[in-house]
């Protein structure tokens, strides 16, 4: 297998690290990019915070310091302004090393400016395309020189074999090439972060919804009894009979509509004596008043 087909397979594999990691689990296709998208929209500006500078006192010069500090002006969240100005850096140097060595420069997929407002897994698999095709150029352009380079590096075995490059635009590659992977990584994370969050706020936005449906439901049922004036506690008996569906719902509703006196009692002083009067109430009145009562819920519909 050639030199680039081994660093191609590395790139994948570290990508699948990322995805597998199991502090991670972004969902699996780019069809949830755009759900979730319209999920965070209603909160991710407040969430996600602008990118800031700060100036830092002057410093010996390292390879490191080779990375340009300055942030895009586009405002990107923080891990989102990290991953844009590393693959910048990455592509300025293709760039360079492009001219340098007159090779055609490759076909890029992905756009910095694409990561405002926010990161998405779909983004991670453009930058890594573009990252397979420019680890071609860099090998036509230093074969000798990457030949010795082993594919299965560590990050810090990366950075150590760039330490040692005479060619500048090749150190800032390399560098920049490991800046992504660990930027990545962080906005993965981040991502699944505000997935998880919104996932939270959904499943709250719907239960406050069925909470509400359910009590304006309630409120017809008791509004409902009381208009027909029967001898009952209406908030009580409604009350009592949705607490009760809540755990078994076909066996209170048959517990409504045939003894509802179960949710709350008949109360016997308020059934009007038959007979203009002359007839008092009995245990009877009662339970035809029982049987009224869930036959009227029965064919009722609130």
């Amino acid at each position: 297998m050639a030199p680039s087909e081994d660093i191609n397979k590395s790139i994948m594999e570290q990508l699948e690290n990322i995805d597998d990691d199991p502090k991670i689990s972004s969902p699996a296709d780019e069809e949830t990019d755009e759900e979730f998208e319209k999920l965070l929209n209603s909160f991710i500006a407040s969430e996600t915070s602008e990118a800031t500078s700060s100036d830092s006192p002057e410093k010996p010069q390292k390879l490191s310091d080779m990375v340009v500090k300055e942030k895009p002006k586009v405002q990107y969240g923080n891990d989102e302004a990290e991953l844009a100005q590393a693959y910048q850096n990455f592509i300025d140097a293709i760039t360079a090393i492009s001219d340098q060595r007159e090779l055609p420069m490759p076909s890029l997929d992905f756009v910095p400016e694409s990561l405002n407002p926010n990161y998405k897994p779909s983004l991670g698999r453009k930058i890594v395309s573009d990252m397979l095709v420019c680890w071609d150029l860099m090998f036509a352009a230093f074969p000798e020189k990457l030949s010795a380079l082993n594919p299965n590096s560590t990050d810090e075995q990366f950075l150590n074999f760039a330490e040692g490059l005479s060619d500048q635009n090749l150190q800032l590659a390399i560098i920049s090439y490991v800046e992504i992977l660990i930027d990545i990584e962080n906005c993965e994370i981040s991502y699944e972060e505000r997935r998880l969050k919104a996932q939270r706020r959904r499943i709250e936005r719907a239960l406050y919804e069925e909470y509400q449906a359910r009590r304006e439901r309630k409120e017809r049922f008791i509004e409902a009894l009381k208009s027909r004036h029967f001898p009952i506690d209406a908030e009580r008996l409604i009350n009592n009979y949705f607490k009760t569906a809540s755990k078994d719902a076909p066996a209170a509703y048959e517990v409504l509509t045939t003894n509802p006196a179960m949710y709350a009692p008949i109360e016997n002083d308020k059934i009007k004596p038959r007979m203009f009067g002359l007839l008092k109430v009995t245990p009877q009145d009662g339970i035809r008043e029982n049987h009224r009562i869930g036959a009227y819920l029965k064919k009722l519909r609130a």
